[in-house]
């Protein structure tokens, strides 16, 4: 069985990070690391066990964010809060914040506060639009950058007007790519000895999503507009009802549309001059679309899913959230992970496991997400300070 305790071998197991972050962007971020074996203690205000809190604590989004964690209270805007969090980061070998430029300047836990104190630090930062520019002070969240960074202008059918995606994705790949600069910064202090500050923004990381459709752009000045289920520029590639629903198929290549043809007993369709060529489908999208639902509607999405996969014409079936998690496949990769918790919070559940494999190691879940200032007593106690000030500043409110 492979070793998945907190001391064991896990990538990232000597790693020590403090977490300041909140919302989802930053929280995504410092999930993989500590799914992956990192020394996570997150920082939390006092306020954080207020009613409120708690009820967000207990929920479902925040305890699939906070797995694999410690926790603890302190108050960065007292000098004793300050002081404590210097300490800490004597031991610490990453530094990560979502917050406004302005707010971590104010709190002296920028980048240029932790780089003097420990120069060996990797400061992970990120912000909405960036740290700095015309926009840098604006506060951001997921949808405003879907917005600004184009993807609700190519999202949606024709002439629907701007739509937004259905999940954060702006913060989740946001979160994923920090994640990967500080690991990369994390290799670099290996040979150097120093950490660097990396940064990203969900205005950045939306632009980069936009891949293709920005290089259309960039390179051949053509805007993209909506497509609806349609691929913008492979065709056929899109959404065809079947007597039962509806399936994905995806053939755009001439090889894949010949085969097509032959699956949805269609042979004249390999002969049609103006479909033997991916511009000609292009120009034809909607002929070809129409001709192909007209055969697909005729028998069940588990019929066609299997004829074409014989075939091996990429397709799959449109599942619900509940069917994606009761699809054989996806039982076998194990995305829905146990995370055991005591009753009073809840009791054992089920979260999304990390979408990483590394051979020889687990995905299981280590600490269930902690409730606020599980660890402030032990962690204090690791850098030094006593009982005594831990409970003194228990009174006065700083932890």
């Amino acid at each position: 069985m492979a070793d998945t305790s907190p001391n064991g071998t896990l990538p990232l197991a000597d790693i020590r990070v403090l977490d300041l972050t909140l919302a989802r962007a930053g929280p995504t971020c410092v999930r993989h690391l500590a799914d992956w074996g990192a020394d996570v203690i997150r920082i939390e205000p006092p306020d954080a066990q207020s009613e409120d809190a708690v009820g967000m604590r207990h929920g479902f989004d925040f305890q699939n964010l906070h797995r694999n964690k410690r926790a603890i209270r302190l108050d960065l805007k007292t000098a004793q809060g300050h002081a404590a969090f210097m300490r800490l980061l004597e031991t610490a070998d990453v530094v990560v914040e979502n917050m406004r430029p302005a707010v971590k300047h104010r709190l002296h836990v920028a980048w240029d506060d932790v780089h003097a104190a420990n120069p060996r630090v990797v400061y992970g930062s990120i912000s909405g639009f960036g740290q700095d520019g015309p926009y840098g002070h604006r506060a951001g969240v997921d949808q405003i950058a879907q917005g600004m960074g184009g993807l609700m202008s190519i999202t949606g059918f024709p002439g629907q007007g701007p739509v937004r995606v259905g999940v954060a994705i702006n913060d989740l790949v946001a979160g994923t790519l920090l994640a990967l600069g500080i690991s990369m910064a994390l290799i670099e202090r290996m040979r150097t000895g120093r950490g660097r500050w990396v940064t990203t923004s969900l205005l950045e990381a939306q632009i980069f999503m936009l891949d293709f459709q920005a290089a259309r752009w960039l390179m051949a000045g053509e805007v993209a507009p909506q497509a609806g289920n349609d691929h913008p520029t492979g065709v056929p590639t899109g959404v065809f009802p079947t007597c039962d629903g509806h399936i994905n198929i995806a053939a755009s290549s001439t090889r894949m549309f010949d085969r097509l043809a032959d699956v949805l007993q269609q042979p004249e369709w390999k002969e049609r001059p103006e479909w033997r060529s991916p511009t000609g489908r292009r120009q034809q999208r909607a002929a070809i679309n129409a001709a192909i639902g007209e055969v697909t509607r005729t028998r069940s999405s588990a019929e066609w899913i299997d004829a074409l996969d014989e075939a091996g014409i990429p397709c799959g079936p449109i599942y619900s959230i509940d069917q994606v998690f009761a699809d054989a496949q996806v039982q076998h990769l194990g995305m829905a992970t146990p995370m055991r918790r005591p009753a009073a919070t809840g009791g054992d559940t089920l979260a999304v496991a990390s979408p990483l494999n590394f051979s020889g190691l687990g995905r299981d879940i280590r600490l269930p997400t902690p409730e606020a200032g599980n660890h402030t007593e032990e962690v204090l106690r690791s850098v030094g300070y006593s009982d005594r000030e831990i409970a003194d500043w228990r009174a006065r409110g700083i932890v």
